[in-house]
């Protein structure tokens, strides 16, 4: 969502901040707010002007004429205001058709002043400028504005002069005003451009001798804007519209969206409501709501919301726990129905968001079975099958009454199923299309282009023409109009008006794509890439579409893509310029740019005279750059389409990214070659649910474009149906417009004067939002009404009066589109062609093997960690489990090399031993090779590695070795006083036992501090006894032949593996076997390694030669003669 409200507080703080003007704005910052929590005491001390002025007090909720509701106090002291807050604080109130709480008040100065004194500004953004609307006569009695007030179009890029405001603004304004309302005005409109705005009005603005008053004020700033002025505007809290209160619930499913790439949105309208929805993508969600209130749900429904654009599993998790949680708090004597639904999905793996979904149901199948909830689930897309599979799975197992369906049935077909208006199937149909792709119905390996190119209404010159289909008897073409309804006439602009208005000068192409278009991808979307040449494939096109791709983030290369059966590079460059030069035939760039940088590389796009369409895919471009873009594009002839859009598809031609999902769904729906049926939609998901409807009701469809969600796109539906009325093989028009904006009744204009002559079937959604008691903005930007005008049901009524076709819900949408197209096969008007198969395109491995189709034996094995979910495993433990019981470096430890969960003492133990090894100063060879590598310029990894290469039987390496000698010793039975005559009489060192300065008399502290400690925690210390009993006779004969540090962890760690109780002796045994201990010294040791590499780097010290007198020159005698 773009443009949103803020309160009264927060667009004064932003106007007193920053506004620039010679105009004297009086009474800056002196506001204070009140709540019910508020303390009046310091409340005066932070604002004494509170004790000495007369004071105005009103409600700041977003609520609108405040003035004729009571809601203002005027001209009050302090106690007054206390007197007039107290029976309206936390009460609740009736506004228009919504009840709220007043909760949160506004105090300011009294200003004393006439009737004469009073304006009226007003500035709001369209697609073709802002307009600047004044009038000399302001306050509560101003009026109808609209008709009243001057008016002044500032187009895009220009900017706002004080004698255009005098000349265009002021006529009717006193002389001696003038001049402070022209600069005011200005430092204004500057102000809303500097903190994107979209609308700001101040009602009255006072100006009086002293200098200018804004006394009351309502203003809008595009949210998506918010990293570019983020230091302007903090934090902005963004109140809820009244009557509606702010849920906590919202705030977080807010903040997992704002920290997500998909857009995932909840707004709550009845809590206590029994129809509760989960609904996949933006335009999906709103026929949702539509056809629940439609069906008389709406006092029931109790929220709005929509996930989209392939969240996580994890985040799917996340938004579902959160719904389920709202619904099982309170028992409805009904029961409750929770409605998943979504249309085809274009790149989201259903199946894995289905995966959250299934385990927060799982999580809350004991309320839900508690609160008799029945689930009804309808979605398609990539894998769609495996996650209905998954769904069905869950209800079984958990007892949860869960009815699944697929792309056989009508997306909003379960809505009547949930709310009892038509009969649940028992077994439903289910289209098993996924993969099919593999298989031809023909024996030809690649069918003939050209009978599956040429368009499926084009007239044959043959006798044996097929003969034109009958109209359906339950729906006769002659009584169409019978399924129609009446509804409140509207009055229409003029659409020729409007498009003069626009300042188009560039022609633009009505032909937007063919077999032969070649398109430039910004942005590393191999996936999406892919889908494009497999497309291009099956709809046997000479060459692949894609030219190559720009990535400025990486040097030029190729990238590796498959073309059918074989595999082919496409050039990969850094920059844009070097794309277009190499690349001349380009004339379509598809931009998977970030919302952040789509702006920059659009505008540099449009430099190069070759391209004349762009895609635009990212959601969130602020709405003033987006029209600047508009107005270049328009300049310069290039048709955008989006922002905030999958893109379009031409069947049999080309089409743009993701559009129309996987192959399994291009097959579905026919769309490897065109047939007679254009559309023209706002949302991405809807177009795919489009493409099947059409292909199920038609001969299929010929063009489709989803223009994207945003409130100003770059291509406008009267654009696109334009180009379709003037396209030949287009012989019917379909358009899903959507509530919010004014472009349907472009088209309503077209219908009226004969510029549009093709039967044109039109739906808007969002025809619930005139139910609602309070304002919702739906998932789309541009969806939200601002004026009656902007409703969809008003839209509607205006279609269906200008000549289109308008069913009475997308629930009979399809059945509309397949009378009026019986009708033009009954006429002649279209000729429906056979039916060719196309060529078979192979599946790719990964995506095989996520449907479970194949099976490959793995490379190789691990059982300790698994980093593919949402969180990092360690051998089956969470990563945040792992910080939560506070395990430490020897608790991950065991994890990770011995797959336990160690008891406390033992991870102590470890961590124990992993410090006395940690370093032994820089004499000992380890150290010594560290330092030398360190000193002759070697990189910390070169260093380090050197010094351990030394780690051996002779040095550290220790470990291992006097763990097995000992263990052998003792479990052979053999005294100490046997093993020890025993290694004298092989001739072996005794490992573990013998120091170079240590002593019997000096003992080293390192093992006296291990001593203890193990002499304390272990259960059981026989091995290390054993040793000590050793040592014991080792020393009588020489003071040095002490047990030392290697020796003492090795048998205190078999100690420690065969007593803790979580090893079997053979799995004890078998990690000293396989060198698991000499891990102990070599982890330890590393960080020693690693601190003088670092001391060698911080001292500078240079490259290390050995002294000459440190070394003794022993040469053979006859060479040194």
């Amino acid at each position: 969502m773009s443009a949103k409200a803020i309160s009264e507080q927060t667009g004064k703080e932003f106007l007193y901040k920053y506004i620039c003007t010679a105009a004297a704005v009086q009474n800056r910052f002196r506001y204070a707010n009140v709540t019910s929590e508020t303390d009046w005491d310091r409340l005066t001390q932070e604002h004494p002007w509170l004790l000495t002025e007369r004071l105005v007090v009103k409600p700041d909720q977003l609520i609108k004429r405040r003035g004729k509701l009571g809601l203002v106090g005027i001209n009050l002291d302090l106690q007054g205001v206390q007197e007039w807050i107290r029976p309206r604080l936390m009460r609740e109130t009736t506004v228009a058709k919504a009840k709220g709480v007043l909760k949160n008040f506004l105090i300011e100065p009294f200003v004393e002043h006439t009737q004469e004194e009073e304006f009226y500004v007003c500035i709001y953004a369209t697609r073709e400028g802002d307009y600047v609307l004044f009038h000399h006569e302001g306050g509560v009695e101003v009026g109808d504005v609209d008709t009243k007030a001057q008016r002044l179009l500032v187009a895009v890029d220009d900017k706002l002069s004080e004698d255009q405001v005098k000349e265009k603004l002021l006529p009717h304004v006193p002389d001696d005003k003038k001049e402070i309302l022209a600069s005011f005005i200005v430092g204004l409109f500057n102000l809303y451009e500097d903190l994107y705005f979209t609308y700001l009005e101040i009602n009255p603005l006072v100006v009086t001798q002293d200098g200018v008053y804004v006394l009351d004020m309502a203003a809008k700033i595009d949210a998506t804007a918010d990293y570019i002025c983020k230091a302007k505007w903090g934090d902005v809290d963004f109140p809820p519209p009244f009557g509606r209160e702010a849920y906590p619930e919202e705030a977080y499913i807010a903040d997992l969206d704002a920290k997500s790439g998909a857009s995932l949105k909840l707004t709550l309208l009845n809590p206590r409501g029994r129809i509760w929805t989960m609904v996949a993508g933006g335009g999906a969600s709103v026929v949702y709501s539509d056809t629940i209130c439609d069906l008389g749900g709406v006092d029931e429904l109790a929220n709005y919301g929509e996930y989209s654009g392939a969240p996580s599993e994890q985040q799917t998790y996340d938004y579902a726990k959160t719904i389920l949680s709202l619904m099982t708090r309170e028992k409805h004597h009904q029961g409750k129905v929770l409605i998943i639904g979504g249309s085809i999905a274009n790149f989201t793996n259903v199946a894995a968001t289905f995966k959250g979904i299934v385990r927060a149901i799982k999580d809350y199948q004991g309320p839900l079975k508690e609160h008799e909830v029945t689930i009804f689930v309808r979605r398609g897309g990539p894998n769609y099958q495996e996650g209905l599979r998954v769904m069905g799975e869950v209800g079984k197992t958990t007892g949860i009454p869960i009815h699944v369906f697929g792309t056989e049935t009508h997306m909003t077909a379960i809505v009547g199923m949930a709310l009892g208006h038509r009969p649940i199937p028992n077994q439903p149909p289910m289209d098993a299309h996924t993969a099919n792709f593999l298989l031809n119905a023909s024996n030809n390996a690649v069918t003939p282009a050209t009978t599956r190119t040429a368009s499926f209404s084009e007239h044959k010159a043959t006798n044996d023409a097929t003969p034109a289909k009958k109209s359906k008897a339950g729906l006769p073409a002659d009584s169409l109009h019978s399924i129609l309804w009446p509804l409140k006439n509207v009055v229409t602009g003029d659409w020729k008006e409007a498009q003069a208005s626009s300042g188009c000068s560039g022609a633009k192409a009505t032909t937007l794509f063919s077999r032969h278009t070649k398109a430039i991808v910004w942005g590393m979307q191999t996936r999406a890439v892919q889908g494009m040449l497999d497309f291009d494939y099956v709809c046997s096109r000479d060459e692949p579409s894609v030219a190559a791709m720009v990535y400025p983030f990486t040097g030029d290369h190729k990238q590796k893509f498959y073309w059918g059966h074989k595999e082919i590079l496409l050039p990969v460059y850094k920059n844009m310029a070097d794309a277009m030069k190499k690349h001349p035939e380009v004339d379509v760039l598809i931009s998977f740019a970030s919302l952040r940088s789509a702006f920059d590389s659009t505008m540099e796009t449009m430099q190069y005279p070759q391209i004349h369409t762009i895609a635009i895919i990212a959601e969130g471009i602020p709405e003033a750059q987006t029209r600047k873009m508009i107005k270049v594009a328009d300049e310069k002839g290039v048709t955008i389409i989006g922002p905030a859009t999958v893109g379009g598809i031409k069947p049999g031609c080309f089409k743009i990214g993701n559009t129309g999902g996987m192959l399994d769904n291009i097959l579905a729906s026919k769309l490897y070659r065109p047939g007679s049926v254009a559309y023209v939609s706002r949302s991405g998901g809807m177009s795919n649910e489009l493409n099947n409807i059409i292909s199920r009701t038609t001969d299929g469809v010929y063009e489709g474009v989803a223009i994207g969600g945003d409130r100003y796109p770059g291509s406008t539906f009267m654009d696109h149906v334009l180009r379709y009325q003037d396209t030949p093989g287009v012989k019917m028009i379909v358009v899903l417009g959507e509530i919010g904006g004014t472009e349907e009744y472009k088209i309503c204009q077209g219908i009226r004067e004969g510029r549009i002559t093709k039967p044109v079937v039109c739906w808007c959604i969002g025809t619930c939002a005139t139910m609602f008691s309070s304002e919702v903005q739906f998932g789309h930007a541009g969806a939200c009404a601002n004026q009656a005008s902007e409703t969809a049901v008003a839209k509607n009524q205006a279609l269906r009066d200008a000549g289109a076709y308008v069913p009475k819900s997308f629930d009979e949408l399809g059945d509309v589109i397949r009378t009026v197209y019986d009708e033009l096969v009954a006429n002649g008007t279209i000729v429906p062609a056979q039916e060719v198969p196309p060529p078979t395109v192979p599946m790719d491995y990964s995506w095989a093997r996520e449907l479970g189709l194949i099976r490959k034996p793995a490379s190789f094995m691990t059982s300790i960690c698994d980093e593919r979910g949402q969180e990092l495993i360690y051998a089956g433990m969470p990563i945040t489990e792992v910080f939560k019981e506070e395990m430490g470096l020897g608790g991950v430890l065991g994890l990770l090399w011995f797959q336990r969960r160690l008891p406390r003492y033992a991870c102590q133990f470890i961590e124990m031993c992993l410090m006395v090894t940690a370093d032994h100063g820089p004499a000992v060879s380890g150290a010594h090779n560290t330092i030398v590598c360190a000193r002759a310029g070697k990189d910390l990894i070169s260093s380090l590695t050197s010094g351990l290469l030394t780690i051996g039987d002779r040095f550290g390496g220790a470990l291992d070795a006097a763990a097995k000698q000992f263990s052998k010793a003792f479990d052979s039975g053999m005294l100490p006083m046997e093993f020890v005559n025993k290694m004298k009489k092989d001739g072996k060192l005794i490992m573990g036992i013998g120091h170079r300065v240590k002593s019997i008399n000096n003992p080293d502290m390192r093992v006296q501090i291990l001593k203890d400690f193990v002499k304390q925690h272990f259960p059981a210390t026989q091995l290390l006894d054993y040793a000590l009993d050793v040592e014991k006779i080792t020393t009588s004969k020489k003071p040095n032949l002490i047990l030392n540090v290697d020796g003492f962890i090795g048998v205190a760690f078999v100690d420690l593996l065969r007593t803790c109780g979580g090893f079997t002796r053979d799995e004890a045994d078998e990690f000293v076997e396989i060198g698991a201990l000499n891990g102990i010294f070599v982890l330890g040791r590393s960080m020693g390694f690693i601190g003088h590499y670092l001391d060698q780097k911080r001292l500078k010290q240079g490259l290390y030669r050995h002294p000459w007198d440190d070394i003794s020159y022993v040469l053979p005698e006859h060479m040194s003669m």
